[in-house]
């Protein structure tokens, strides 16, 4: 099956791109492999490379990956200087011990660093930079205006928050990029700490016009404005989605626990029911309509399905081979890559072949040349670019 281009119509579904990169994630829980880990960020480096467009937000990939480097930077760091839970053997260095008073028991400043705490380190802080990668990947290949179409109408004022909160870094990286680009062709250093406090001022100025715009928008399309709904359809959805989320809540301790298993799925079953009733009698109040409504697909069923599947694969993984997933760090072993858990991953790149692919750029560049396809393009505005402004010298 060859995926086609990407257009309005065959565009992927939003949230097929998210559940694909929380089952990534998912499984980048389960283990602290570092091979395991790295051959997870390969396959999300991939599908990225492979599928994403040329949209302001499909550039932050590159600054999650940096975020996660410096978590990882952080995590040693603390390690270093800290010290580790882990005991070890092996002492790398021995530092100066900071005295502390007696209420800080359990608490070091300096002393040994051991090479086992040093790699219980690494192993932690590649984890965590594993899942903001994950993360990464769905904000470079989801279009977040796309994904706020498919919510309910009940959650739709909270999606809309939660769209704006993501699209500001994308929107704060592509205006850096623009403002170095600008000082490169005018000659001046785009580099050091002296040309960021002179792209700092163009970016905040940026980021308020663009709040403004969108201030404007939102109040020109009518939202936060509520239809009239009888006082009781109004008590009996707030007792619907309260009981239902309190229903998932204790469905999902009672599955968790020992003694729970017996009322744990039941529970569970009845609270999601009343909470899906709540959210569909709240979504009454919504008055907002739907041009073209987004459609979910086989290629976003194959999308979605391939992150389940690899979230499913690796937590069974924990069952039959949890040594391998979780190497030790005391006694120092080199980690080994299992093979059927390395191979489960590998279905993570099933978007990279199912995916639409992007309409390649033309040779005349973004603004040179008219794009077939605006599928996953930025809505255009009346306001003026501030992010290549620049202050006077």
């Amino acid at each position: 099956m060859s995926a086609p281009q990407a257009t309005r119509t065959t565009a992927l579904h939003a949230g097929a791109w998210w559940l694909w990169a929380l089952g990534l994630a998912t499984a980048a829980s389960r283990t602290t492999n570092p091979l395991l880990l790295g051959l997870l960020v390969g396959v999300a480096g991939y599908v990225v490379a492979a599928r994403r467009t040329t949209a302001p937000w499909a550039r932050s990939y590159g600054a999650f990956v940096k975020l996660g480097l410096l978590v990882l930077g952080i995590r040693l760091v603390f390690a270093f200087v800290l010290g580790s839970p882990v005991p070890g053997t092996h002492v790398l260095v021995t530092l100066p011990e900071l005295p502390l008073p007696d209420w800080a028991k359990g608490v070091r400043v300096g002393g040994r660093v051991t090479a086992e705490g040093m790699v219980f380190a690494a192993y932690d802080g590649l984890k965590l930079a594993t899942l903001l990668i994950c993360v990464g990947a769905a904000n470079a290949l989801a279009n977040p205006a796309r994904l706020l179409k498919s919510l309910p109408g009940a959650l739709y004022e909270a999606g809309v928050a939660v769209v704006v909160a993501m699209t500001f870094a994308p929107n704060l990286v592509a205006d850096v990029q623009r403002l170095r680009a600008a000082r490169r062709l005018r000659g001046r250093p785009d580099r050091g700490a002296r040309a960021l406090l002179q792209v700092g001022l163009p970016v905040l100025e940026g980021a308020l016009e663009r709040s403004v715009a969108l201030a404007a928008a939102m109040d020109a399309r009518g939202y936060g404005r509520t239809a009239q709904v009888p006082r009781a359809v109004r008590h009996i959805t707030s007792a619907l989605t309260l009981g239902g989320l309190l229903g998932v809540c204790a469905g999902t301790y009672g599955l968790l626990g020992d003694t729970g298993g017996g009322y744990g799925l039941p529970l569970l079953l009845a609270g999601l029911a009343a909470a899906l009733a709540g959210l569909w009698l709240g979504g009454r109040r919504a008055v907002r309509t739907r041009y073209r409504p987004e459609r979910w697909g086989v290629r976003a069923w194959l999308v979605a399905g391939s992150g389940i599947a690899v979230a499913a694969l690796m937590i069974a993984a924990n069952g039959y081979a949890p040594a391998a997933l979780h190497p030790p760090a005391v006694p120092l072993t080199a980690p080994v890559l299992p093979l059927w858990p390395a191979l489960s991953l590998l279905v993570g790149l099933v978007p990279a072949v199912a995916a639409p692919v992007p309409v390649p750029v033309p040779a005349g560049g973004e603004r040179g040349a008219r794009r077939p396809d605006r599928a996953n393009a930025p809505a255009r505005t009346a306001t003026s670019d501030p992010s290549t402004k620049e202050p006077a010298q």
